[in-house]
């Protein structure tokens, strides 16, 4: 069963394309990474299925409103955020909220104008936050903790709309080594217990060791769309990034080197034998 489908979507920014003929169905409980270039498209992407930017042509459906297909450009932003949560790369919260209060933020659109959280509302946060591991935060400010932790929060006030798909764009982004294999196991723990989740990624090897199927973006097109062992070869590589590297595979995973640091690699070791 489809989760998200992206049928001829074209977006233009002031005459400039941006995305081109862009048709993509991503599976319930699917970790499909978004993988391409500076510029290629990832991040309008995204938007666009989110329905935060109008595409100049195609479709976007939700496969599972209601038990029917929607177009999101039809649903109503606070129905659509019920079944769809998108988290920025960059997440500002400008007043000094603690954990819990910014999680709850993710119960918007379940919750009354003007009404408090009801019990529901508050068991689905501590849910949440129990599920990304900052329930021991959850009396601090939010400017306090480190950026990992932060992005856990944002990832738990996204959880906290009970979605079906997640949209993530550069989870990864300025973290250290630590943090970005934390948060991509996390994410796929939630893909394996069924949230569909579309990831853009700029770290080739992230994607090919954690994402069930890869769309490479090249020039605001789809070039390629697959497993990753098929998706990322030598050709391809060097065409869209312009880079010469080597792939390894070891039980059942792909690494991913530039040449230069395969030779760097193999000399340490000499030197060090």
């Amino acid at each position: 069963m489809t989760a998200i489908r992206v049928e001829d979507l074209t977006f233009a920014y002031k005459g400039r394309p941006i995305l081109a003929e862009i048709t993509l169905a991503v599976k319930a409980g699917e970790f499909f990474a978004l993988i391409g270039p500076n510029g290629s498209g990832k991040t309008t992407l995204l938007r666009a299925i989110s329905g935060v930017i109008p595409m100049d042509t195609g479709t976007v459906y939700l496969d599972f409103v209601d038990g029917q297909s929607h177009p999101v450009s039809q649903l109503a932003p606070k129905e659509l955020a019920r079944s769809l949560a998108a988290l920025e790369q960059e997440v500002h919260v400008a007043f000094d909220f603690t954990v819990r209060e910014t999680v709850s933020l993710g119960r918007l659109p379940h919750s009354r104008k003007l009404k408090p959280l009801a019990e529901e509302d508050r068991r689905v946060v501590e849910e949440a936050m129990e599920r990304v591991g900052v329930a021991q935060f959850a009396d601090r400010s939010i400017h306090s903790l480190s950026s990992g932790e932060r992005q856990r929060v944002f990832l738990a006030m996204a959880l906290a709309q009970e979605p079906k798909v997640l949209l993530l764009d550069e989870p990864t982004a300025h973290l250290d080594l630590k943090y970005q294999i934390e948060i991509m196991e996390l994410i796929r723990g939630l893909s394996k217990r069924g949230l569909t989740v579309i990831c853009a990624l700029h770290d080739l090897n992230l994607a090919a060791r954690y994402a069930d199927r890869v769309g490479v973006l090249s020039q605001g097109r789809l070039v390629a769309c697959g497993p990753p062992d098929e998706v990322f070869t030598l050709e391809r590589i060097r065409e869209i990034w312009h880079i010469e590297i080597e792939i390894f595979k070891e039980s059942g995973e792909i690494w991913i080197l530039p040449r230069s640091s395969v030779r760097s690699a193999s000399q340490a070791v000499i030197r060090s034998s």
